[in-house]
């Protein structure tokens, strides 16, 4: 159940870009300027009560428009990657892989925000900006209602994007905390490409 959760966050990231806030003024530096990222990252998801139900670890790259990949390590391992056309989702412990059309998949959801085009902004709706954590935020509400996110939050600090979080339709909050990022690195395109291995199940398109 929790890997399929990591699998719709970000089957699996930008808003408007007018608002009165520094966030905004981050964001959209972040738009503008990013065409590739990568980064380690520490994700937890909390129940509405509060209460830690998972915590994983991982490392992220992406290449805009659209091509992105998620390997997450710890306590299990998975892999979320797209090439621009088709999102995969391999689980090594389940020995399965599910594919999915990148416009099917995409969306309104986190990984739009991050690696999408520029028309992205019809998918999202700007409906607050805070200061919190010393952390400047952007709060947006997908369009989307069957997207499976009532809100996506970016927290920026000197323009650059240290954690994400979000709230899914059954109240329970998805934390991303970003480290060691790299702005517009140099990465390799055979590293958004995928080919399942031999032996194992492939499940979808």
């Amino acid at each position: 159940m929790f890997k399929i959760k990591i699998a719709i966050l970000v089957t699996l990231l930008i808003t408007p870009l007018f608002a009165l806030a520094d966030g905004i003024s981050s964001l959209k530096r972040f738009y503008d300027e990013t065409h590739a990222m990568q980064a380690d990252f520490y994700q937890v998801v909390t129940d509405k009560k509060g209460q830690k139900i998972q915590e994983v670890y991982g490392a992220m790259q992406l290449k805009r428009p659209n091509k992105f990949r998620w390997d997450y390590n710890k306590p299990f391992e998975q892999q979320i990657i797209s090439d621009g056309a088709k999102v995969w989702l391999y689980d090594t412990e389940l020995a399965q892989v599910t594919v999915r059309a990148l416009s099917k998949a995409l969306g309104s959801s986190p990984a739009a925000l991050l690696a999408g085009d520029d028309s992205l902004d019809k998918n999202f709706r700007l409906v607050n900006t805070f200061r919190k954590d010393n952390l400047e935020w952007v709060s947006t509400n997908p369009k989307d209602l069957d997207s499976g996110f009532s809100k996506i939050s970016l927290g920026f600090k000197a323009d650059v994007l240290q954690e994400m979080i979000m709230i899914d339709s059954f109240g329970q909050q998805t934390k991303i905390v970003f480290s060691n990022l790299v702005h517009n690195p140099a990465i390799d395109p055979k590293t958004f490409l995928f080919k399942a291995p031999k032996g194992v199940d492939v499940v979808g398109e």
